[in-house]
């Protein structure tokens, strides 16, 4: 399994985080990963009414923004939420988001819930 380039956590920006969630796509892309944990690409981009090519720069957006994790085992590319790493940058920022784009806490659970990809 390949990693693909993402932001040390120490590098990850609030500005670029806030901008990579201020778009309606990319923000339910978060939402999806939040409940589901682990998704490949093609599942993400599933009915977000995007072109696919348009769906892969969401994405990079997102990993650049060092909001996902995203790695690559073979032709498959596997993204998760980095909730550890935002929480440890910017306590409660990412459970906010997911709040008020509609997810209950309750559905979430503890930012340590998130699977490794397969």
């Amino acid at each position: 399994m390949r990693l693909l380039p993402h932001p040390a956590t120490e590098d990850i920006e609030l500005t670029e985080v806030l901008r990579a969630l201020s778009d309606p796509v990319r923000l339910e892309i978060v939402v999806r990963l939040a409940l589901s944990g682990v998704m490949n690409c093609g599942e993400a981009g599933d009915h977000l009414g995007v072109h696919k090519s348009t769906a892969s720069h969401h994405y990079r957006t997102l990993r650049e923004a060092g909001v996902v994790m995203t790695k690559q085992e073979g032709r498959l590319k596997f993204m998760s939420l980095r909730r550890d790493d935002l929480e440890s940058r910017f306590p409660g920022l990412l459970d906010s988001v997911l709040s008020a784009a509609g997810i209950p806490s309750t559905v979430l659970g503890p930012a340590a819930d998130v699977p490794a990809p397969r």
